[in-house]
């Protein structure tokens, strides 16, 4: 193995021990999958301000009906009413 690439030795790897297969997709896909969710928690949330010169408090603008949360089982947020003051 000294002179390959290392794209041939996994490939080698992989036609010997096959079993290997499902390991590396399922790790693959748990990546993409915590890639997915960590880019909706920068894009989506009110807690993160990318843009702190034109909204600094972005969770001020924020209405009760306005789900954020990524799963909720039981709140149905069309039926909140709005319960706090305006800043």
């Amino acid at each position: 193995m000294g002179g390959t690439r290392p794209g041939f030795a996994f490939a080698r790897q992989l036609r010997r021990h096959p079993g290997l297969i499902p390991l590396i997709g399922f790790i693959g896909l748990g990546l993409g999958s915590a890639a997915l969710y960590l880019l909706r928690l920068a894009l989506r949330s009110p807690d993160v301000s990318w843009d702190k010169k034109n909204n600094p408090e972005p969770w001020n603008k924020l209405s009760p009906n306005d789900q954020y949360k990524f799963l909720a089982v039981s709140t149905d947020y069309k039926k909140l009413k709005k319960d706090r003051p305006d800043f």
